[in-house]
């Protein structure tokens, strides 16, 4: 959209110029506004409806520079999720990006992930905030290649239902460090948290059989 505004907006800018006859001024104020319409991003219109077309929905300015958010919702109570979450050697089962986590008593936990050419990349992460059965927050050490920061909540819905909403946020690097984030997340962090949570609801389901791939809780 910010692209044909800005295209139209000069074409019409251009073409009321050359014409200089009654009308031109309107022309060119209408040619004008779609060029800034476009160039800044803002619509007057969609601002009266409230409509937002800025995409925030996929990745929004985080504290961390892009934020990328993704939902489900599970035939299951946030106790059982919350507790299969909370222990981070889990999720290896349900993230195969996810080589190992180690976890200490401090809160910090020690996370290897598969990178390119069979190359791993290890970082260390500390919980910031842990309120059971409702959200688990993370965010990792100084030092770490490519900082990031998470969360996952768990909203109680009707009967056990519940919605679990994941978020992420990293810096968009350049360079090196783009590859590093396209290893660690995949090129849509998207689509990477949409197939983990399917992968949790399926690991979930088959935990109503056997106990495969769950670990004790610690």
């Amino acid at each position: 959209e910010r692209l044909a505004s800005i295209a139209g907006g000069a074409a019409l800018m251009a073409y009321g110029l050359r014409r200089g006859a009654r009308g031109a001024k309107s022309i060119v104020w209408l040619g004008g506004s779609l060029f800034l319409r476009g160039f800044s991003g803002w619509c007057a219109l969609y601002s009266v409806l409230g409509i937002d077309r800025s995409g925030r929905g996929e990745a929004m300015q985080g504290n961390l520079g892009v934020k990328v958010e993704r939902e489900m919702v599970f035939e299951e109570p946030p106790e059982k999720l919350y507790a299969f979450w909370r222990d981070f050697r889990n999720l290896p089962s349900i993230m195969p990006h996810v080589e190992s986590v180690s976890v200490y008593p401090d809160g910090r936990s020690h996370w290897r992930v598969k990178g390119p050419l069979g190359r791993a990349f290890e970082w260390d992460a500390r919980i910031i905030n842990d309120l059971p059965n409702e959200v688990i927050a993370w965010r990792t050490e100084e030092g770490a290649r490519v900082e990031h920061a998470g969360s996952v909540r768990f909203e109680r819905l009707t009967g056990d239902a519940t919605l679990v909403r994941v978020s992420l946020q990293y810096h968009p690097p350049g360079g090196e460090l783009a590859h590093l984030v396209t290893a660690l997340f995949g090129a849509d962090p998207g689509e990477r948290i949409q197939d983990d949570l399917t992968r949790l609801r399926e690991a979930m389901a088959r935990a109503h059989e056997d106990r495969d791939g769950m670990q004790p809780a610690t």
